[in-house]
Protein backbone atom coordinates (compact mmCIF):
# COMPACT_ATOMS: atom_id res chain seq x y z
CA UNK A 1 0.00 0.00 0.00
CA UNK A 2 1.09 3.47 -0.84
CA UNK A 3 2.06 5.52 2.03
CA UNK A 4 0.86 9.24 1.76
CA UNK A 5 3.89 10.80 0.60
CA UNK A 6 3.71 8.04 -2.28
CA UNK A 7 0.08 9.46 -2.75
CA UNK A 8 0.84 13.17 -3.14
CA UNK A 9 3.61 12.24 -5.23
CA UNK A 10 1.69 10.27 -7.68
CA UNK A 11 -1.48 12.80 -7.92
CA UNK A 12 0.89 15.84 -8.31
CA UNK A 13 3.00 13.33 -11.28
CA UNK A 14 -0.73 12.97 -12.26
CA UNK A 15 -1.58 16.99 -12.62
CA UNK A 16 1.50 17.89 -14.78
CA UNK A 17 1.08 14.69 -16.77
CA UNK A 18 -2.64 16.98 -17.81
CA UNK A 19 -1.23 20.35 -17.26
CA UNK A 20 1.07 19.59 -19.95
CA UNK A 21 -1.00 17.83 -22.27
CA UNK A 22 -3.32 20.97 -21.69
CA UNK A 23 -0.50 23.38 -22.34
CA UNK A 24 -0.05 24.88 -18.93
CA UNK A 25 2.72 26.69 -18.14
CA UNK A 26 4.71 26.29 -14.67
CA UNK A 27 6.68 29.24 -13.58
CA UNK A 28 7.43 31.04 -10.36
CA UNK A 29 5.82 33.89 -12.00
CA UNK A 30 2.90 33.20 -14.98
CA UNK A 31 3.42 35.09 -18.13
CA UNK A 32 1.52 37.36 -18.54
CA UNK A 33 -1.45 37.32 -20.82
CA UNK A 34 -1.77 40.27 -23.69
CA UNK A 35 -4.94 41.99 -24.76
CA UNK A 36 -4.26 44.47 -27.57
CA UNK A 37 -7.40 46.77 -28.98
CA UNK A 38 -7.30 48.54 -31.96
CA UNK A 39 -9.67 51.02 -33.21
CA UNK A 40 -9.89 51.72 -36.65
CA UNK A 41 -9.22 55.53 -37.83
CA UNK A 42 -9.99 56.72 -34.08
CA UNK A 43 -8.58 60.04 -33.42
CA UNK A 44 -5.63 61.04 -31.28
CA UNK A 45 -8.33 63.89 -29.63
CA UNK A 46 -11.47 61.51 -29.78
CA UNK A 47 -11.17 60.53 -25.97
CA UNK A 48 -11.37 61.85 -22.95
CA UNK A 49 -7.42 61.29 -21.78
CA UNK A 50 -6.19 62.76 -24.56
CA UNK A 51 -8.52 65.82 -24.73
CA UNK A 52 -11.77 65.09 -25.98
CA UNK A 53 -14.50 67.16 -24.48
CA UNK A 54 -17.18 65.88 -26.88
CA UNK A 55 -17.07 61.73 -26.14
CA UNK A 56 -17.45 59.76 -23.23
CA UNK A 57 -14.95 57.10 -22.82
CA UNK A 58 -14.54 56.55 -18.48
CA UNK A 59 -13.19 52.97 -19.56
CA UNK A 60 -10.48 54.28 -21.82
CA UNK A 61 -9.96 57.17 -19.08
CA UNK A 62 -9.49 54.51 -16.51
CA UNK A 63 -6.95 52.52 -18.48
CA UNK A 64 -4.80 56.01 -18.16
CA UNK A 65 -5.17 56.04 -14.91
CA UNK A 66 -4.11 52.87 -13.92
CA UNK A 67 -1.86 52.31 -16.32
CA UNK A 68 0.52 55.02 -18.89
CA UNK A 69 -0.86 57.44 -21.47
CA UNK A 70 1.97 57.28 -24.45
CA UNK A 71 1.64 60.98 -26.34
CA UNK A 72 4.64 59.88 -28.77
CA UNK A 73 3.02 56.47 -29.90
CA UNK A 74 2.80 56.54 -33.72
CA UNK A 75 1.05 54.00 -36.14
CA UNK A 76 3.17 53.51 -39.40
CA UNK A 77 1.07 54.76 -42.08
CA UNK A 78 -2.07 56.91 -42.10
CA UNK A 79 -3.84 53.98 -44.18
CA UNK A 80 -5.23 50.52 -42.72
CA UNK A 81 -3.53 47.35 -44.54
CA UNK A 82 0.19 48.81 -44.32
CA UNK A 83 -0.44 49.85 -40.18
CA UNK A 84 -2.47 46.68 -39.56
CA UNK A 85 0.84 44.65 -41.38
CA UNK A 86 3.42 46.53 -39.36
CA UNK A 87 1.85 45.70 -35.92
CA UNK A 88 1.47 41.89 -37.00
CA UNK A 89 5.11 41.72 -38.12
CA UNK A 90 6.87 44.16 -36.53
CA UNK A 91 8.20 46.31 -39.74
CA UNK A 92 7.63 49.13 -41.75
CA UNK A 93 5.27 48.33 -44.55
CA UNK A 94 7.47 48.29 -47.33
CA UNK A 95 9.88 45.93 -45.49
CA UNK A 96 6.53 43.17 -45.95
CA UNK A 97 5.62 44.39 -49.10
CA UNK A 98 2.35 45.73 -48.09
CA UNK A 99 2.80 49.65 -48.68
CA UNK A 100 1.11 49.24 -52.21
CA UNK A 101 -0.20 46.41 -53.86
CA UNK A 102 -1.20 45.73 -57.62
CA UNK A 103 -4.31 46.08 -58.51
CA UNK A 104 -4.98 46.90 -55.09
CA UNK A 105 -3.08 50.19 -54.16
CA UNK A 106 -2.70 51.47 -50.98
CA UNK A 107 -5.43 48.82 -48.97
CA UNK A 108 -6.58 45.60 -49.92
CA UNK A 109 -9.56 44.83 -51.67
CA UNK A 110 -11.97 42.15 -51.24
CA UNK A 111 -10.99 38.98 -53.48
CA UNK A 112 -7.35 39.79 -53.88
CA UNK A 113 -4.15 37.86 -54.61
CA UNK A 114 -2.38 39.87 -51.95
CA UNK A 115 -2.00 39.23 -48.24
CA UNK A 116 0.70 39.16 -45.61
CA UNK A 117 3.45 36.86 -47.15
CA UNK A 118 3.18 33.04 -45.20
CA UNK A 119 6.73 33.54 -43.96
CA UNK A 120 6.57 36.72 -41.86
CA UNK A 121 6.70 36.21 -38.25
CA UNK A 122 3.39 37.25 -36.59
CA UNK A 123 3.07 38.61 -32.72
CA UNK A 124 0.68 35.13 -32.79
CA UNK A 125 2.48 33.18 -34.49
CA UNK A 126 5.39 33.73 -32.03
CA UNK A 127 3.02 33.58 -28.83
CA UNK A 128 1.39 30.48 -29.92
CA UNK A 129 4.48 28.22 -29.76
CA UNK A 130 5.35 29.57 -26.65
CA UNK A 131 2.04 27.29 -25.81
CA UNK A 132 0.01 30.66 -26.11
CA UNK A 133 -3.96 30.50 -26.49
CA UNK A 134 -4.42 32.46 -29.54
CA UNK A 135 -7.37 34.90 -30.89
CA UNK A 136 -8.14 37.55 -33.45
CA UNK A 137 -11.43 38.81 -33.05
CA UNK A 138 -12.42 41.43 -35.22
CA UNK A 139 -10.90 43.66 -39.06
CA UNK A 140 -8.22 41.51 -40.05
CA UNK A 141 -7.41 43.17 -43.74
CA UNK A 142 -3.85 41.48 -44.63
CA UNK A 143 -5.78 39.04 -47.07
CA UNK A 144 -8.84 37.52 -47.14
CA UNK A 145 -7.83 34.09 -49.00
CA UNK A 146 -7.39 30.84 -47.32
CA UNK A 147 -3.53 31.28 -46.81
CA UNK A 148 -3.54 34.72 -45.93
CA UNK A 149 -6.38 34.44 -43.01
CA UNK A 150 -5.40 34.78 -39.04
CA UNK A 151 -6.11 31.35 -38.55
CA UNK A 152 -2.95 30.65 -40.59
CA UNK A 153 -1.07 32.96 -39.50
CA UNK A 154 -0.53 31.79 -35.87
CA UNK A 155 -4.54 32.50 -34.05
CA UNK A 156 -6.31 29.66 -33.41
CA UNK A 157 -9.23 31.61 -33.32
CA UNK A 158 -10.57 34.02 -35.49
CA UNK A 159 -14.24 35.78 -35.67
CA UNK A 160 -14.38 38.96 -37.70
CA UNK A 161 -14.81 40.81 -41.26
CA UNK A 162 -11.72 40.35 -43.35
CA UNK A 163 -11.48 43.03 -44.78
CA UNK A 164 -12.73 47.19 -44.15
CA UNK A 165 -16.54 47.44 -44.20
CA UNK A 166 -16.88 50.11 -46.95
CA UNK A 167 -14.89 48.04 -49.25
CA UNK A 168 -16.67 47.99 -52.89
CA UNK A 169 -14.34 47.71 -54.85
CA UNK A 170 -12.72 45.15 -57.28
CA UNK A 171 -11.41 45.26 -60.84
CA UNK A 172 -14.78 44.33 -62.48
CA UNK A 173 -16.49 47.07 -60.26
CA UNK A 174 -18.27 43.80 -58.60
CA UNK A 175 -17.91 42.75 -55.01
CA UNK A 176 -19.37 39.93 -52.70
CA UNK A 177 -21.40 41.11 -49.60
CA UNK A 178 -19.37 41.80 -46.26
CA UNK A 179 -18.70 38.53 -45.32
CA UNK A 180 -18.28 37.60 -40.93
CA UNK A 181 -16.26 34.08 -40.46
CA UNK A 182 -15.77 32.19 -37.65
CA UNK A 183 -12.17 30.69 -38.32
CA UNK A 184 -12.85 30.11 -42.05
CA UNK A 185 -16.16 29.68 -42.60
CA UNK A 186 -18.41 32.41 -43.78
CA UNK A 187 -21.25 32.63 -41.51
CA UNK A 188 -23.11 35.62 -42.38
CA UNK A 189 -23.46 37.95 -45.45
CA UNK A 190 -23.75 40.53 -45.29
CA UNK A 191 -22.46 41.37 -41.80
CA UNK A 192 -24.70 43.49 -39.73
CA UNK A 193 -22.09 45.93 -39.19
CA UNK A 194 -24.63 47.95 -36.38
CA UNK A 195 -23.53 44.45 -33.89
CA UNK A 196 -20.03 44.13 -34.52
CA UNK A 197 -19.13 45.70 -31.74
CA UNK A 198 -20.88 44.21 -29.14
CA UNK A 199 -20.56 40.73 -30.78
CA UNK A 200 -16.88 40.86 -31.11
CA UNK A 201 -16.61 41.89 -27.15
CA UNK A 202 -19.07 38.80 -26.28
CA UNK A 203 -16.38 36.84 -28.21
CA UNK A 204 -13.30 38.32 -26.46
CA UNK A 205 -14.89 37.40 -23.26
CA UNK A 206 -16.22 34.08 -24.27
CA UNK A 207 -12.71 33.46 -25.26
CA UNK A 208 -10.79 34.69 -22.14
CA UNK A 209 -13.61 32.70 -20.14
CA UNK A 210 -12.56 29.51 -22.24
CA UNK A 211 -8.84 29.99 -21.51
CA UNK A 212 -8.18 31.81 -18.32
CA UNK A 213 -5.91 28.96 -17.02
CA UNK A 214 -3.18 29.67 -19.51
CA UNK A 215 -1.61 33.05 -20.90
CA UNK A 216 -3.40 33.76 -23.69
CA UNK A 217 -3.12 36.82 -26.44
CA UNK A 218 -6.47 37.97 -27.78
CA UNK A 219 -6.46 40.82 -30.93
CA UNK A 220 -9.46 42.88 -30.98
CA UNK A 221 -9.64 44.77 -34.17
CA UNK A 222 -12.76 46.94 -33.61
CA UNK A 223 -14.33 47.84 -37.10
CA UNK A 224 -15.22 51.24 -36.00
CA UNK A 225 -15.34 53.90 -35.94
CA UNK A 226 -14.36 53.07 -39.51
CA UNK A 227 -13.94 54.74 -43.06
CA UNK A 228 -17.45 54.81 -43.56
CA UNK A 229 -18.64 58.45 -43.67
CA UNK A 230 -21.87 56.55 -41.38
CA UNK A 231 -20.18 54.86 -38.88
CA UNK A 232 -22.09 51.96 -37.07
CA UNK A 233 -23.23 51.03 -33.47
CA UNK A 234 -25.68 48.89 -31.75
CA UNK A 235 -29.44 50.14 -31.26
CA UNK A 236 -28.38 50.74 -27.33
CA UNK A 237 -25.67 53.37 -28.67
CA UNK A 238 -27.25 55.13 -31.56
CA UNK A 239 -28.78 58.78 -30.95
CA UNK A 240 -26.92 58.67 -27.46
CA UNK A 241 -23.60 60.98 -27.81
CA UNK A 242 -23.10 64.41 -28.77
CA UNK A 243 -21.35 63.41 -31.98
CA UNK A 244 -24.14 61.47 -34.24
CA UNK A 245 -23.46 58.26 -35.13
CA UNK A 246 -19.42 58.51 -35.26
CA UNK A 247 -19.46 59.58 -31.26
CA UNK A 248 -21.91 56.77 -30.88
CA UNK A 249 -19.36 54.74 -32.39
CA UNK A 250 -16.58 55.85 -30.26
CA UNK A 251 -18.55 55.61 -27.10
CA UNK A 252 -19.71 51.95 -28.09
CA UNK A 253 -16.23 51.19 -28.20
CA UNK A 254 -15.06 52.91 -24.79
CA UNK A 255 -18.30 50.40 -23.01
CA UNK A 256 -16.57 47.47 -24.60
CA UNK A 257 -13.59 48.19 -23.43
CA UNK A 258 -14.99 48.32 -19.76
CA UNK A 259 -16.93 44.96 -20.64
CA UNK A 260 -13.29 43.43 -20.80
CA UNK A 261 -12.10 45.34 -18.18
CA UNK A 262 -14.12 43.93 -15.45
CA UNK A 263 -14.18 40.21 -17.02
CA UNK A 264 -10.51 40.26 -16.68
CA UNK A 265 -11.11 41.44 -12.97
CA UNK A 266 -14.26 38.73 -12.46
CA UNK A 267 -11.60 36.03 -13.76
CA UNK A 268 -8.92 37.54 -11.16
CA UNK A 269 -6.73 38.06 -14.30
CA UNK A 270 -6.35 41.96 -13.73
CA UNK A 271 -2.63 41.71 -12.26
CA UNK A 272 -1.84 39.09 -14.98
CA UNK A 273 -2.85 40.65 -18.07
CA UNK A 274 -1.30 43.41 -20.10
CA UNK A 275 -3.63 45.70 -21.84
CA UNK A 276 -3.20 48.23 -24.75
CA UNK A 277 -5.14 50.22 -26.54
CA UNK A 278 -4.70 52.25 -29.72
CA UNK A 279 -5.86 52.73 -33.21
CA UNK A 280 -4.38 52.22 -37.08
CA UNK A 281 -4.05 55.28 -38.33
CA UNK A 282 -5.97 59.14 -37.53
CA UNK A 283 -8.76 59.84 -37.84
CA UNK A 284 -9.86 60.97 -41.53
CA UNK A 285 -11.54 64.02 -43.00
CA UNK A 286 -15.34 63.95 -43.12
CA UNK A 287 -17.41 65.94 -44.41
CA UNK A 288 -18.85 67.31 -41.92
CA UNK A 289 -15.73 66.73 -39.54
CA UNK A 290 -16.61 63.99 -37.28
CA UNK A 291 -13.54 62.87 -35.59
CA UNK A 292 -10.47 65.11 -34.03
CA UNK A 293 -6.86 64.68 -34.21
CA UNK A 294 -6.30 67.57 -31.86
CA UNK A 295 -3.70 69.38 -31.22
CA UNK A 296 -2.01 67.66 -34.51
CA UNK A 297 -2.08 68.80 -37.72
CA UNK A 298 -3.75 67.20 -40.41
CA UNK A 299 -5.71 64.08 -40.89
CA UNK A 300 -5.67 60.30 -41.51
CA UNK A 301 -4.50 58.91 -44.74
CA UNK A 302 -1.60 61.03 -44.56
CA UNK A 303 2.07 61.52 -42.91
CA UNK A 304 0.70 64.30 -40.78
CA UNK A 305 0.86 64.17 -36.87
CA UNK A 306 -2.98 63.62 -37.38
CA UNK A 307 -2.47 60.85 -39.60
CA UNK A 308 -0.08 58.48 -37.56
CA UNK A 309 0.43 59.78 -34.39
CA UNK A 310 -2.21 58.16 -32.54
CA UNK A 311 -3.45 57.35 -28.93
CA UNK A 312 -2.21 54.92 -26.87
CA UNK A 313 -2.76 53.70 -23.10
CA UNK A 314 -0.88 50.37 -21.56
CA UNK A 315 -1.92 49.03 -18.08
CA UNK A 316 -0.46 45.83 -16.14
CA UNK A 317 -0.98 46.42 -12.75
CA UNK A 318 1.90 46.31 -10.77
CA UNK A 319 3.94 46.37 -13.71
CA UNK A 320 3.37 49.62 -15.49
CA UNK A 321 3.51 52.69 -13.35
CA UNK A 322 -0.22 53.87 -12.69
CA UNK A 323 -1.34 57.49 -13.82
CA UNK A 324 2.09 57.73 -15.57
CA UNK A 325 2.90 59.28 -19.02
CA UNK A 326 5.62 58.79 -22.01
CA UNK A 327 6.28 60.97 -24.68
CA UNK A 328 9.25 59.02 -26.12
CA UNK A 329 9.10 58.15 -29.73
CA UNK A 330 7.25 54.51 -30.05
CA UNK A 331 5.21 52.89 -32.40
CA UNK A 332 2.96 49.93 -33.70
CA UNK A 333 6.28 47.76 -34.87
CA UNK A 334 7.36 47.65 -31.18
CA UNK A 335 4.69 45.19 -29.51
CA UNK A 336 6.07 42.32 -31.24
CA UNK A 337 9.17 42.41 -29.48
CA UNK A 338 7.67 43.41 -26.48
CA UNK A 339 5.35 41.13 -25.91
CA UNK A 340 7.80 38.30 -26.83
CA UNK A 341 10.26 39.24 -24.52
CA UNK A 342 7.83 39.66 -21.26
CA UNK A 343 6.41 35.84 -22.88
CA UNK A 344 10.29 34.84 -22.48
CA UNK A 345 10.82 34.26 -25.53
CA UNK A 346 13.07 35.52 -28.29
CA UNK A 347 12.56 38.01 -31.55
CA UNK A 348 12.55 35.41 -34.35
CA UNK A 349 15.97 35.59 -36.21
CA UNK A 350 16.60 35.43 -39.81
CA UNK A 351 13.92 37.86 -41.13
CA UNK A 352 15.09 41.33 -39.88
CA UNK A 353 12.70 43.43 -37.84
CA UNK A 354 12.42 46.92 -37.27
CA UNK A 355 10.40 47.27 -33.98
CA UNK A 356 12.29 47.27 -30.32
CA UNK A 357 11.20 45.97 -26.75
CA UNK A 358 10.04 49.15 -25.32
CA UNK A 359 9.19 47.35 -21.84
CA UNK A 360 12.12 49.76 -20.47
CA UNK A 361 9.85 52.57 -21.32
CA UNK A 362 6.96 50.91 -20.41
CA UNK A 363 8.03 49.69 -16.70
CA UNK A 364 8.86 53.27 -16.05
CA UNK A 365 12.47 52.84 -15.61
CA UNK A 366 14.72 55.85 -14.64
CA UNK A 367 16.62 57.32 -17.67
CA UNK A 368 14.88 55.03 -20.19
CA UNK A 369 14.56 56.84 -23.58
CA UNK A 370 13.40 56.07 -27.10
CA UNK A 371 15.13 52.79 -28.79
CA UNK A 372 14.75 54.62 -32.09
CA UNK A 373 17.49 57.30 -33.72
CA UNK A 374 14.92 57.69 -36.38
CA UNK A 375 11.39 57.71 -37.06
CA UNK A 376 10.20 57.25 -40.86
CA UNK A 377 6.59 58.90 -42.18
CA UNK A 378 6.43 56.57 -45.10
CA UNK A 379 2.74 57.42 -47.27
CA UNK A 380 1.85 54.40 -49.27
CA UNK A 381 5.21 54.20 -51.40
CA UNK A 382 6.81 57.16 -50.71
CA UNK A 383 9.16 58.46 -47.86
CA UNK A 384 7.51 61.99 -46.67
CA UNK A 385 9.13 63.01 -43.26
CA UNK A 386 11.81 61.50 -40.79
CA UNK A 387 11.69 62.22 -37.18
CA UNK A 388 14.97 62.11 -34.71
CA UNK A 389 14.08 63.19 -30.79
CA UNK A 390 11.89 66.46 -31.30
CA UNK A 391 12.48 67.53 -35.31
CA UNK A 392 10.63 66.10 -38.32
CA UNK A 393 11.70 66.51 -41.49
CA UNK A 394 9.38 66.99 -44.48
CA UNK A 395 10.87 65.66 -47.57
CA UNK A 396 7.68 66.36 -49.73
CA UNK A 397 4.97 68.40 -49.37
CA UNK A 398 1.15 67.74 -49.85
CA UNK A 399 1.82 68.12 -54.07
CA UNK A 400 4.93 65.17 -53.78
CA UNK A 401 7.39 67.97 -54.79
CA UNK A 402 10.95 67.97 -53.24
CA UNK A 403 10.55 70.26 -49.73
CA UNK A 404 12.77 70.33 -47.19
CA UNK A 405 10.46 71.84 -43.83
CA UNK A 406 11.46 71.01 -40.63
CA UNK A 407 9.37 71.33 -37.73
CA UNK A 408 9.95 71.26 -33.62
CA UNK A 409 7.38 69.00 -32.55
CA UNK A 410 7.98 69.60 -28.52
CA UNK A 411 7.41 73.59 -29.30
CA UNK A 412 5.45 73.42 -31.93
CA UNK A 413 2.90 70.10 -31.65
CA UNK A 414 0.48 71.37 -34.63
CA UNK A 415 3.65 71.56 -37.16
CA UNK A 416 3.15 75.17 -37.77
CA UNK A 417 6.10 77.18 -38.60
CA UNK A 418 9.25 75.74 -40.64
CA UNK A 419 12.24 76.47 -39.16
CA UNK A 420 15.10 74.70 -41.52
CA UNK A 421 16.62 78.16 -42.51
CA UNK A 422 17.59 78.27 -38.86
CA UNK A 423 18.79 75.02 -38.00
CA UNK A 424 20.67 73.93 -41.38
CA UNK A 425 22.39 71.44 -39.23
CA UNK A 426 19.75 69.36 -38.09
CA UNK A 427 18.24 69.41 -41.89
CA UNK A 428 21.59 67.98 -43.35
CA UNK A 429 21.60 65.34 -40.22
CA UNK A 430 17.83 64.22 -41.36
CA UNK A 431 18.52 64.45 -44.71
CA UNK A 432 21.17 61.75 -44.15
CA UNK A 433 18.61 59.26 -42.51
CA UNK A 434 16.00 59.76 -45.04
CA UNK A 435 19.03 58.42 -47.35
CA UNK A 436 19.42 55.65 -45.40
CA UNK A 437 16.10 54.49 -44.93
CA UNK A 438 15.58 54.84 -49.20
CA UNK A 439 18.85 52.32 -49.03
CA UNK A 440 17.14 49.81 -46.51
CA UNK A 441 13.22 50.16 -47.38
CA UNK A 442 13.24 52.29 -50.68
CA UNK A 443 11.31 55.10 -51.83
CA UNK A 444 8.76 55.45 -54.79
CA UNK A 445 10.21 53.19 -57.53
CA UNK A 446 13.63 53.08 -55.84
CA UNK A 447 13.49 49.38 -54.10
CA UNK A 448 15.26 48.87 -50.89
CA UNK A 449 17.61 46.13 -50.23
CA UNK A 450 15.77 44.90 -46.94
CA UNK A 451 12.50 44.67 -48.61
CA UNK A 452 10.28 41.76 -48.63
CA UNK A 453 7.75 40.79 -51.17
CA UNK A 454 3.86 40.40 -49.54
CA UNK A 455 1.87 37.09 -50.45
CA UNK A 456 0.62 36.40 -53.71
CA UNK A 457 -1.99 33.79 -54.71
CA UNK A 458 -3.34 32.69 -58.57
CA UNK A 459 -7.12 32.83 -58.86
CA UNK A 460 -8.30 34.55 -55.63
CA UNK A 461 -11.88 33.50 -55.20
CA UNK A 462 -14.88 35.67 -53.48
CA UNK A 463 -15.48 35.03 -49.88
CA UNK A 464 -19.23 33.34 -49.24
CA UNK A 465 -22.00 31.70 -46.76
CA UNK A 466 -21.49 27.51 -47.35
Amino acid sequence: MLSFSGIRLYLLCVVAFIATSAGWTWSAERRPNFVLILCDNLGYGDIGCFGSQLHRTPHIDRLALEGMRWTSFYSTSGVCTPSRASLMSGCYPRRVGLHRTEPDGSVLSPVSPNGLHPDEKTIAEVLHEQGYATACIGKWHLGDQPVFLPTRQGFDYYFGIPYSDDMTRRADNSCPPLPLMRNEQVVEAPANRHTLTKRYTEEVIRFMEQHQQKPFFVYLPHAMPGSTRRPFASQDFQGQSNNGPYGDSVEEIDWSTGQILDALQRLELDDQTLVVWTSDNGAPQRQPPQGSNRPLEGWGYTASEGGMRVPCVARWPGHIPAGTNCDEISTTMDLLPTFVRLAGATVPQGRKIDGHDIWPLLSGQPGARTPYDAFYYYHVDQLWAVRQGPWKLYLRDHTSSPAARLVDLDEDIGEKRDVAEEHPEIVACLVGLAEQARRELGDGDRIGAGQRPAGRVDNPQPLRLP
